[in-house]
């Protein structure tokens, strides 16, 4: 066995679970495609609302394996997680049932928990409300599930009888790249030798709308959902809501190769930082986040010409763009200019907790397939975002390094760095 500290960490297993398609397969497909998944809110009537566009997944939960006592159990967000995991594990041909439960662990990530399944039962209890006294009788019997978000990685957990580290990471739209930098930290200082690691978020309720309505953080641009969502674009108004989930099994690199399994990356550099200044604000210089960059690249043993593509966070807000783009030039210098970047929130929207890993997903398969996804809608680039953001079409390119970024609200900024186990050191 590798010593702890000397471990290398790959993923061997990918489950997706996103607006647009069922599947990795579909989901690469739209975004090499270009294609938006974005639409009007269906789930409720959003006529009052500021922002009444999103990019939901068109699921099933029975037709996708789960059963009626799981259903009834289990939130809209806490069913992706499961299923997305039972995707990663068959990905992963990894046989769970001889493995020593007690060295197979779950992390789970989550910006907002059991949204959905609050706002229903909310309703339900207070009589649509007009109750100000609810009455907890006509709650169903696992509300205590929906209110702790620690039941996602519980029920992951006893999807593979896995009794090793279990945890929730919630650390806002960053959550997705934490919950998997964690899952790795864990494997590498030896207290497992498999994580099951992703995020999940079903937030598209009438009081998630409200909050970013509130403060003007989505976009008003509801007479044309699929191009509403516009990042870098000098026309981009605010983000485009989203949910999804996204899914991996991480093991050490020796175990992975001795069983002669598919090894998509390796996770070989990983930090986060915090800004310490503001809730929801960001400081112009992009210091924050350059810093994680620069510690995620120092990890990985990576220069910053190394990169081949950067996965942007790329939301579709003035500020967060025009912070990320002199991220990148205060982390990566002259290469920034030189280096692919894009965001796929532009297609499948912002799943707030859950995006930080379908976008690890994106960028794994860009590393699969040496193809860099566009930013759909980007027509007319920001003078301040004068990066080379691949606009509108997909663009091969042989890509055996990539960044992946993340920014959240609290101040949150994480970094990945993946990277091909044997890759040409340049």
């Amino acid at each position: 066995m590798t010593p702890a500290g000397d471990r290398r960490v790959v993923i061997t297993g990918i489950g997706v679970t996103a607006p647009g398609g069922s599947g990795v397969k579909d989901f690469w497909q739209l975004l090499t495609d270009g294609r938006t998944a974005t639409r009007r809110i269906s789930f409720f009537d959003p006529s009052p609302f500021r922002s009444q566009v999103a990019a939901e997944v068109d699921f099933d939960a029975e037709l996708s394996g789960l059963r009626p006592q799981e259903i009834r159990r289990m939130d809209r967000a806490a069913q992706f997680a499961v299923v997305t995991a039972r995707h990663a594990i068959i990905d992963s041909g990894l046989e769970f049932d001889r493995l020593d439960p007690h060295r197979t662990g779950v992390t789970i990530g989550s910006a907002v928990g059991a949204t959905m399944g609050l706002d229903q039962e909310y309703r339900t209890v207070s009589d649509g409300g007009r109750l100000d006294l609810v009455d907890h009788e006509y709650a169903v019997p696992h509300l205590y599930n929906y209110l702790v978000p620690s039941s996602f990685a519980a029920e992951v957990a006893w999807t593979v009888g896995a009794e090793g580290p279990s945890t929730v990471v919630s650390t806002g739209c960053t959550s997705g790249l934490d919950a998997i930098g964690y899952a790795t930290e864990v494997i590498r200082d030896g207290a497992a030798d498999v994580m099951i690691a992703g995020a999940t978020d079903a937030p598209i309720s009438p009081i998630t709308v409200a909050c970013f309505d509130a403060i003007k953080a989505t976009t008003p641009r509801n007479d044309d959902p699929e191009h509403a969502s516009r990042p870098f674009d000098a026309s981009r108004n605010g983000f485009v809501l989203g949910e999804g989930a996204a899914v991996f099994v991480l093991e050490e690199l020796g175990s992975a190769r001795a069983r002669g399994t598919t090894v998509y990356a390796e996770v070989a550099g990983y930090a986060t930082r915090s800004n310490a200044f503001h809730m929801t604000g960001l400081r112009p210089d992009g210091r924050e986040m350059a810093e994680a960059i620069r510690l995620a690249m120092a990890e990985a043993r990576i220069n910053p010409e190394e990169i081949d593509y950067v996965n942007a966070h790329g939301s579709g807000t003035k500020q967060n763009d025009r912070h990320e783009t002199a991220a990148f030039k205060r982390s990566l210098g002259e290469h920034a200019r030189a280096v692919p970047v894009s965001s796929i929130k532009s297609m499948v929207g912002h799943s707030l907790g859950a995006i930080g890993s379908i976008e690890i997903a994106a960028s794994v398969l860009a590393m699969t397939h040496h193809a860099v996804p566009p930013t759909a809608n980007l027509h007319t680039p920001d003078p301040e975002c004068d990066l080379d953001y691949v606009p509108l079409v997909a663009r091969g390119w042989r890509t055996d390094a990539v960044l992946s970024v993340g920014s959240g609200f609290g101040g949150f900024q994480s970094a990945m760095v993946l990277a091909r186990p044997d890759r040409d050191p340049r």
